[in-house]
């Protein structure tokens, strides 16, 4: 059965909404979620600290009891970060300050060698590292050619379709990736807009062992609560 790393940051997007307070908290709904059986908890630190904080970082650092997994930018501030708090995993994301949510994968034609860098700096520490990537064969390829420890497949175009058939086929593209970065020997992780209905999609596509699940979550969660959000996609998750 594949895993369910639980992604919080939009507790703290609700509570940064109002700057002075200091609720909801992040590290309360991770350890909600991980009550409840996630595998995992995840965290975009981002640049401009719209929603994850340093102190959340820190924080959650000696509470996860499960795995910690950070999310950000390839950039030496957030390398120094990494390589000082050690998280379990670090999965590398590309990042705009424009942009609402990461909007697509790292493209490693353009930005490989850098990448590349950050990816032996962090491995060197002992630190795995994933690739959030478009379902792209090339791009799979060049994740594999610079040693990152696993891929991230980007979801998105898939959960955004408007017509079954789009859907079907940005699918396609989704189960074609996942095979060929299992086939490299390759972690193979899947996320971004996943929610309860198109989780169910996956059935059968055995090569991804863990999906990274944020947005849909803690929507639920704030009319049903966070345990009860991640029993129901970790119920369905065992479905597939």
């Amino acid at each position: 059965m594949a895993g369910l790393a639980v992604n919080v940051d939009h507790v703290a997007t609700l509570r940064q909404a109002r700057g002075n307070v200091s609720y909801p908290d992040p590290v309360a709904a991770a350890v909600l979620a991980e009550l409840a059986g996630a595998d995992g908890i995840v965290i975009h630190l981002r640049e401009d600290r719209r929603h994850i904080q340093d102190r959340d970082l820190k924080i959650l650092r000696s509470t996860v009891q499960t795995k910690l997994i950070l999310e950000m930018a390839s950039t030496s501030e957030m390398t120094r970060m990494a390589l000082s708090i050690k998280p379990d995993a670090v999965t590398l994301v590309p990042e705009k300050r424009s942009e609402l949510t990461t909007e697509g994968g790292l493209n490693l034609m353009i930005h490989g060698s850098s990448i590349a860098e950050t990816v032996a700096k962090l491995q060197d520490a002992d630190i795995p590292v994933s690739i959030f990537i478009d379902p792209d064969p090339e791009q799979i390829k060049l994740a594999h050619k610079i040693h990152a420890s696993m891929v991230e497949i980007h979801t998105g175009e898939f959960c955004d379709a408007k017509t079954g058939k789009k859907r079907e086929k940005a699918f396609s593209k989704i189960e074609d990736a996942a095979k060929l970065a299992y086939r490299l020997k390759m972690g193979v992780n899947a996320g971004h807009g996943l929610c309860y209905q198109t989780i169910t999609y996956f059935r059968g596509l055995d090569e991804i062992s863990e999906f990274s699940i944020g947005h849909s979550i803690v929507s639920r969660a704030v009319l049903v609560g966070m345990e009860r959000a991640v029993r129901e996609m970790i119920a369905l998750i065992k479905e597939l």
